[in-house]
């Protein structure tokens, strides 16, 4: 049974000759691969779990590699590309880099570049589920807290003494005290500086949403 984390490199291309030759070298050095001939049929197969990137000729019959990158971006798919062609020109190149991706080979390319963009791609994706995973337990942890929890921790970020917050809220310092106990706790922040940098990350993550 396949690790769900195992690295997939998905390829692209509708010359069955590149897909077969790309799904061989990648087999070589033992990454996992999705091969498909258009990019309705990686939409259908959907976006692998695990750390992945995607390798993607610029020219495809019907929906062109850079559109393809376009409908990506806004269906929030969030997936490294590198692009391979035979045709390209800087134009290209350069509205692929813009929109984000890692590479642009022009074929004949050499298989080392290509796993070094992959290398990096892999590497980039692994890094932005870590964080997504990081963000989805901070926000998970925060919704333990209560509402006066809430309050507090608000006003402890910010510097304010307990006997301030407890003026602010009309509570006894000891109450404070037990619930800026509470919200550590909950929060599971060792210092009180690691409770400012998730305060911090939650309100990064309120303006994005």
């Amino acid at each position: 049974m396949r690790d769900p984390d195992e690295p997939t490199v998905v390829v692209i291309d509708d010359d069955a000759r590149v897909r077969d030759a790309l799904g061989r070298l990648l087999e070589s050095v033992g990454v996992r691969t999705q091969l498909h001939a258009a990019s309705a049929e990686f939409l259908k197969a959907g976006r692998p779990t695990g750390p992945a990137c995607l390798v993607l000729d610029v020219r495809l019959p019907g929906q062109g590699g850079l559109d393809f990158q376009q409908e990506l971006i806004r269906a929030g798919i969030q997936l490294p590309i590198i692009f391979i062609t035979g045709h390209g020109d800087i134009q290209m190149s350069v509205q692929a880099m813009k929109a984000g991706a890692i590479e642009f080979l022009t074929k004949p390319f050499r298989d080392q570049d290509l796993l070094d963009a992959i290398l990096q791609g892999l590497d980039r994706d692994r890094a932005r589920l870590a964080a997504d995973s990081y963000t989805q337990d901070l926000r998970a942890r925060f919704d333990t807290l209560t509402q006066r929890e809430r309050e507090v921790m608000a006003s402890v970020v910010v510097g304010r003494l307990n006997k301030q917050i407890a003026n602010d809220l009309g509570l006894s310092e000891i109450t404070i005290k037990l619930h800026r106990g509470h919200v550590m706790k909950k929060m599971q922040a060792a210092t009180f500086a690691d409770l400012v940098l998730m305060a911090e990350k939650l309100r990064t993550m309120e303006k994005v949403s």
